[in-house]
């Protein structure tokens, strides 16, 4: 059984509780990361850990943990899930924390609920485009709050949209904005290739500082092959793409070979997403 993080104690998940009044459980007042470990070793999370700091920052919870003290709790309690598997998430979420009431405004003198476990996840996938396993979304209206910059623990407008592309029977639902511009995924982020060049939106408050994006980025400017271009991109760029990627701490980079129903591209995983994602594995477990 999975060994949990539970406010300064670690305990098999099934025994972990938190209060009903709890501001996590009302409201949805916490920031959380995801964080993948293949065999032992973190992909990013000193990004991971300096992007919740700041999204704790950002909506005003204080904890007195400082980064390396992140990283020590999270690598004990990888060590400690060992027999769980070899390849391991940890699911971190940070609330403000119980009060003695239910009040939307935030309460004095309580400290924050801190909490942590781990899951197996998949093996890498194969930098290798005949094995990559292909993904299929959908395209819908964005409609969620206008501050998805911050990794905030209330994500129904995320799930909302994530279940409009299940209900489709596809993987992911690929969000736009009013002026038909692309913003993310449900719960990633997008790139698409045009004539060999890599694009992706712009980071602002649209969309989430995606850590997997972060590296992409980073690993393909150092090694200088494949054009990189962040800037705004339209629906029509989109639906003319040659390629269309999703990215994320679980997907990785993730080929989409099918847009509402139809073929990106040639339908086929393409050239440039199987010579980034060997550049990006190269590049993973510096960051």
């Amino acid at each position: 059984m999975s060994i949990a993080y539970l406010n300064g104690e670690y305990l098999p998940l099934a025994e972990a509780r938190i209060s009903p009044l709890d501001r996590g459980f009302l409201f949805g007042d916490g920031i959380y990361e995801v964080i993948p470990y293949y065999n032992g070793q973190s992909v990013g999370l000193m990004p991971h850990i300096e992007r919740m700091i700041n999204g704790l920052a950002a909506i005003e919870i204080k904890s007195t943990l400082t980064a390396d003290d992140w990283k020590t709790l999270l690598d004990d309690l990888i060590a400690r899930n060992s027999e769980v598997g070899e390849n391991l998430g940890v699911y971190v979420h940070v609330s403000r924390g119980a009060d003695v009431k239910r009040l939307h405004a935030y309460p004095e003198n309580v400290e924050p609920t801190i909490f942590a476990f781990a899951f197996k996840i998949k093996d890498p996938e194969p930098a290798d485009r005949t094995q990559a396993h292909q993904y299929s979304m959908i395209t819908t209206e964005d409609l969620r709050w206008q501050r998805c910059h911050i990794k905030s623990t209330a994500l129904l407008g995320n799930v909302i949209h994530y279940q409009e592309g299940h209900a489709a029977g596809a993987d992911e639902a690929m969000l736009f904005n009013a002026k038909g511009e692309l913003t993310e995924g449900s719960s990633t982020n997008v790139f698409i290739v045009k004539d060999g060049v890599v694009v992706t939106p712009i980071q602002d408050n649209q969309i989430l500082p995606g850590i997997t994006r972060r590296i992409v980025l980073d690993s393909l400017k150092a090694d200088g092959s494949i054009p990189v271009e962040e800037r705004i991109v339209t629906m029509d760029e989109v639906r003319a793409a040659d390629e269309v990627w999703i990215t994320s701490s679980s997907k990785e980079i993730a080929p989409v070979t099918k847009l509402d129903g139809k073929p990106v591209g040639n339908g086929e995983v393409g050239e440039v997403w199987e010579k980034a994602f060997k550049i990006y594995t190269a590049a993973k477990f510096d960051a």
